[in-house]
């Protein structure tokens, strides 16, 4: 480009959010209704020096656009924004600090944490006003080359009664792995390496579901710190990747892993954060939406407008209900549903997003944009369903096609097992897909994700363990991350030499993960929990990228991940997840299978034997319409022995042997072994008749 460029104002297009390139040009447009002037700020290729601004020279609906001829795939650029300080009526205006385009698709540099980034003058009051030029300092957009050859791809869509979830790090799933090249480690390209497809493969995952690979900030006080934000709940661009996780930095390189990914049969979902972003409070930094138009991109105190209206915990809450920010949001999701090739979504903290002016709206807005857009309504769609703002805990609440993490099973699951008295009816539930939450307006018996360990948390292996949380290493005095961890040492806290108690915690590994993985609903993951992975005792290891966070695959014990690829198998040989609901009654002609719950002693429970604390033990036999019989047996206590209905039983999973796959008939009675999960089949015979 000679010379300063020039607006063609011919072509312009005000429908275009973004930095679209057309061929000929790129179409810039940002979203701010309470501006007085946008600048379009262009720098060289590598991001420092600025070239050209630009007064954007179009104006309609609150769209500032314009076209310039000339500027295509790899143009740095932000903008300034100009219009009221005025914090007391919720506007942030400040010209001097350069704000990322929301829409942009590509980054360049990194954050370099500055008072400059603030646009009041730190140190002073929020209604100050800061003149310093935080560009040195801000990262930058970059119009995205979009072309990629995806090989006449076609989407996976795998039905929700054949997935099984892997929760994954970009990052600590590969940073440590010795199939994965060092090069690729941390990166999108080491993610979809050979070795961690094939690994998945082994244990039955037809879905990774990645922590936010949104770009997103290291807070400032964490970097002060040494440390950084390593799990991403802190967006700072909905529409790029991010930049680290690229080792060009460019976006072929997810699209090329998601390609792959799906070559091999494995669905791509994002763990998207949509709820806020990393600007913080009002006292938070000047990156984008902040300087971009407060007022209109975030929640407010209708009091006091110069605070954040915060229920994400968080600082700040994104204004879904702004019409052209709830657009931003549906922009988002269907740019990487069709530029980027994912198969869907997690929303981070789901509550905030159904919050309409009365408090939580299960038909509000956005979940109703959702469940009717051509687009995302055919993608999977999961909610963490809770925030932390009054009324946001909604489990069992969200519409159809949501699925929901279910954390009544985490805990009734960690509990039983740990032995806790009086939870057999829980476990009975939750074994059944939790129908108390979920079945209801006519939801399928696929709606509860369930999981016993998840990024947020003690892993899998430290439950069994660990009796308390040790997070020392996050620099706050061990007082983040909760206490409710329902876990249990096995008498030594921490490693141990014992083999006796490294014996039990392993059995009692498998037992959970058997669990998991033979309920009704959809099985999730945490990554490493299939092979022993430890955290050392924290629980809250968001700011620990290191190898507290990474996945030791050098110590990973083979047991366990034997045990999962037997569990998933055997899930689906004996179609565990159909899609409606067991009954209990067994005239019903409807296609749904039939469960009926059964006493150690091989009668039916009483309510007597549910109302007994004493009792550690839950039987569910499962008739399908075909006429096979499934029989699981959970036993959180000592050895003994359970007397088995009528017929020729194959006991083909023991939870407590090694390996767990058996092929062994047994009629009358079978052993229980202590802490241990039996699954027993009983084939009927051509013609339908349940083999005698």
């Amino acid at each position: 480009m000679i010379g300063k460029p020039a607006f063609d104002r011919t072509v312009l297009r005000p429908d275009l959010l973004g930095a679209q390139y057309l061929g000929d040009g790129t179409n810039f447009a940002l979203f701010s209704e309470n501006a007085s002037a946008v600048e379009l700020c262009l720098f060289d290729e590598t991001g420092t020096e600025e070239r050209h601004r630009l007064m954007l020279p179009e104006m309609e609906g609150g769209i500032w656009h314009g076209f310039l001829p000339g500027v295509g795939p790899g143009q740095v650029y932000g903008y300034r924004v100009h219009g009221p300080y005025a914090p007391e009526q919720g506007h942030r205006f400040n010209p001097n600090k350069l704000l990322l385009d929301p829409y942009a698709q590509e980054l360049r540099g990194q954050i370099r944490w500055d008072d400059a980034l603030h646009g009041y003058r730190i140190g002073e009051d929020d209604l100050t006003f800061d003149e310093r030029d935080s560009a040195p300092f801000m990262v930058k957009g970059v119009v995205a080359d979009t072309d990629f050859d995806w090989e006449s791809e076609r989407a996976i869509r795998t039905h929700w009664k054949d997935t099984v979830i892997y929760e994954a790090h970009v990052k600590g799933l590969t940073q440590m792995h010795p199939g994965v090249p060092e090069k690729l480690r941390g990166t999108f390209a080491g993610l979809s390496s050979h070795a961690v497809i094939e690994h998945l493969h082994r244990i039955g995952v037809t879905a990774i579901e990645l922590l936010p690979v949104h770009a997103f900030a290291n807070e400032r006080y964490l970097t002060e710190k040494g440390l950084s934000n390593y799990w991403g709940y802190s967006t700072l661009s909905f529409f790029a990747p991010h930049s680290p996780y690229l080792k060009s930095g460019q976006i072929r390189e997810m699209k090329e892993a998601i390609r792959r990914f799906h070559k091999a049969g494995i669905e791509v979902i994002l763990d998207v954060v949509y709820n806020h972003s990393c600007e913080g409070n009002e006292r938070g930094q000047t990156l984008s939406f902040r300087g971009i138009d407060n007022a209109s991109y975030y929640l407010l105190s209708p009091e006091a407008p110069r605070h954040s209206f915060d229920t994400t915990g968080t600082g700040n809450t994104l204004n879904v209900a702004h019409p052209m920010v709830l657009r931003m949001v549906m922009d988002s999701l269907r740019y990487w549903v069709e530029a980027m090739h994912v198969d869907g979504f997690r929303f981070d903290l789901a509550s905030t997003l159904g919050r309409e002016a009365e408090g939580f709206e299960r038909h509000g807005s956005f979940f109703n944009a959702l469940r009717q857009d051509p687009v995302l309504s055919g993608v999977k769609l999961i909610a963490e369903p809770w925030d932390v703002g009054e009324g946001g805990y909604q489990v069992g609440g969200y519409p159809w096609p949501f699925r929901e993490w279910n954390d009544k099973f985490r805990d009734d699951t960690r509990a039983f097992w740990r032995r806790d008295p009086g939870l057999v009816p829980a476990m009975a539930e939750r074994l059944s897909g939790s129908p108390v939450q979920f079945d209801h307006s006519h939801r399928p018996a696929t709606s509860s994700v369930n999981f016993v360990a998840a990024h947020d948390g003690f892993t899998l292996w430290d439950t069994v363990s660990y009796n308390d949380k040790h997070n020392d290493a996050n620099g706050e005095d061990g007082q983040d991350g909760h206490d409710h961890n329902l876990s249990d040492n096995m008498g030594i806290e921490g490693p141990t030499d014992d083999p006796q108690v490294d014996q039990s915690r392993s059995r009692r590994a498998r037992a959970i993960l058997a669990s998991v993985m033979l309920s009704q609903g959809v099985p999730m993951l945490l990554a490493g929990d299939e092979m022993g992975n430890s955290q050392d005792g924290n629980n809250n290891a968001y700011c620990q990228d290191n190898p507290i966070s990474w996945l030791d695959w050098a110590n990973a014990r083979d047991d366990l991940t034997d045990a999962v690829a037997a569990f998933a198998a055997f899930r689906r040989e004996a179609d565990l997840s159909r899609p409606r609901f067991a009954v209990a009654d067994a005239d019903l002609q409807d296609a749904r299978p039939v469960v009926e719950w059964l006493h150690p002693a091989g009668r039916p429970m009483q309510d007597d034997d549910w109302n007994d604390e004493n009792m550690n033990v839950t039987a569910m036999l499962r008739r399908n319409p075909n006429g096979d019989q499934v029989l699981i047996i959970l036993n959180a206590g000592d050895d003994g022995e359970f007397t088995l209905p009528d017929g020729k039983w194959t006991l083909c999973l023991d939870s407590a042997a090694t390996p767990v796959r058996c092929d062994q008939d047994v009629r009358g009675s079978v052993a229980l072994p202590w802490q241990s999960v039996l699954a027993l089949r009983c084939t009927a015979e051509p013609g339908g008749e349940t083999a005698i």
